[in-house]
């Protein structure tokens, strides 16, 4: 896809009130099921995320992307955003945008935002492609360390007004978390729409991290797990990472597919933690085909 068809699909936009704050929210394609698009958090945005993605599925999809709370044109945001927030918003958000159901593409906090929706609301669910999730796994690495930065007060907040303020880190950061480093495609605007969102973050005092992000974790063990429920996940399921993905593992993902009857699990070679990014053609042809079949077994 070239820029200008990149720019064309977020060059417009509608702005919504969704659960009492503002969402905007983008299209693309005007035929075909639809599919609504989540990207991840900290510094992710809509226009990041889904750049090449969003276009790629508006050839057979009628596509919705929105930023989700707290990013790109989505705020002002007041309270607490954590997991039972967004099982709430998103039905909210289906409605706003006059959705009975749709496919949910999810990506890191997107995915696992989408994969507790689909487990509370299947008949809203077509289909459930999650990369990269975030929610799967019981422990991580430095569990009480981490829970004790995270909820150390101020630090997160204190952390977005540093990273606002050091653009060349935020470039060398992104360089160091894309398999081709500033070879990747459209490097150049990616890091213009991360510092973008990393300067938005600290002009409006908001914390680095998400709130479902840092109330994900607890001081033992993971507070949010989606692992045990998906047992009783009642919809299709496409599991996805990249084979250098530092922080979803093999194991978590393959004991997600596993446990989620009839899912497929799929790794995509030299892609990190946003596979979109790294290799946004063979996401989006992933997504297309598996969505395809996904629509031939249940056409409603």
């Amino acid at each position: 896809m070239t820029d200008r068809a990149v720019a064309g699909v977020f060059a417009t936009w509608t702005d919504l009130t969704v659960a009492g704050g503002p969402v905007r929210h983008y299209r693309a394609g005007d035929t075909g099921p639809p599919v609504l698009l989540l990207h991840g958090g900290m510094l992710d945005t809509a226009a990041g995320v889904w750049r090449h993605v969003a276009g790629d599925l508006a050839a057979d999809h009628r596509v919705h992307v929105v930023d989700l709370p707290r990013h790109g044109g989505s705020r002002p945001w007041d309270g607490l955003l954590d997991d039972a927030f967004y099982r709430a918003f998103l039905g909210e958000l289906l409605d706003a945008l006059g959705l009975e159901r749709a496919a949910l593409v999810g990506l890191s906090l997107g995915a696992g935002v989408a994969v507790g929706f689909a487990l509370n609301h299947p008949e809203r669910v077509d289909a459930l492609v999650a990369i990269g999730p975030g929610g799967i796994g019981r422990r991580r690495r430095a569990q009480l360390v981490t829970w004790l930065a995270l909820r150390t007060p101020g630090v997160l907040r204190l952390t977005s007004r540093w990273l606002a303020r050091r653009p060349a880190l935020v470039r060398r950061s992104m360089a160091d978390n894309l398999v081709a480093g500033e070879a990747t495609e459209g490097f150049e605007e990616i890091v213009a729409l991360v510092v973008q969102e990393a300067r938005a973050k600290a002009a409006h005092g908001e914390p680095a991290l998400d709130d479902w992000m840092v109330r994900a974790y607890g001081p033992f063990a993971m507070a949010l797990d989606h692992l045990p429920g998906l047992a009783g996940l009642r919809v299709p399921s496409l599991w996805v990472r990249g084979d250098r993905d530092p922080l979803v593992g093999h194991d978590e993902l393959a004991a997600a597919a596993a446990a989620a009857p009839g899912a497929r699990l799929t790794t995509i070679r030299d892609a990190g933690h946003i596979v979109t990014y790294d290799r946004p053609e063979e996401a989006s042809a992933l997504v297309r085909e598996f969505l395809a079949r996904s629509e031939e077994v249940d056409p409603t």
